[in-house]
């Protein structure tokens, strides 16, 4: 059937443009968007799942899909300590920041990341492989995961992290 990657809804403003991964901050109900999401809202679906972070979880709630799986293995990637709840701008500030870091997607997860990329990609993987392709599937998560997601399913992923509230679908999909 089809398989929908909704990123959550948004977090208080200081949180904006901050690398939070693990950090479990709630969303900004006066933010939410209703009708960024209002052709999901007539929708079926078999099975919802949703990180297990607050971001997420409210998002669904507020969406008011209660009937749904909180699943871990949905977070956002783990950054370092060190870099968690920071801008970019913060980061670059940082004694540590080198600007070689930026030559490639891969280096600049190394610097930022306290999870590899190979690790990340099973976690998700691990969650990709248990859908049943038969399902309306509807997942709420993080930008992050959404591009490792669409990765791992062979799509075309967006260059830049999806905004809040946006979501992909898509049709007949299939992870081995």
């Amino acid at each position: 059937m089809a398989l929908i990657l909704l990123r959550h809804a948004p977090p208080p403003h200081e949180y904006h443009r901050c690398y939070l991964g693990h950090t479990d901050v709630g969303i900004d109900a006066t933010l939410f968007d209703e009708a960024k999401i209002a052709p999901l809202l007539s929708e079926r679906f078999d099975r919802i799942y949703s990180s297990d972070l607050l971001r997420c979880t409210q998002t669904l709630e507020a969406i008011g899909l209660r009937g749904y799986t909180a699943d871990p293995r949905l977070r956002e990637v783990r950054f370092r300590t060190s870099f968690e709840g920071k801008t970019f701008e913060q980061v670059e500030r940082m004694r540590e920041y080198d600007p070689a870091v930026l030559d490639s997607a891969e280096a600049w997860h190394d610097f930022v990341c306290d999870e590899s990329s190979e690790a990340f990609r099973r976690r998700i993987g691990s969650f990709l492989a248990e859908l049943d392709p038969n399902l309306n599937v509807l997942v709420c998560t993080h930008g992050g995961t959404i591009k490792t997601l669409l990765s791992l399913l062979n799509q075309p992923e967006p260059h830049r992290v999806p905004a809040y509230l946006d979501y992909v679908r898509i049709p007949l999909f299939g992870y081995n």
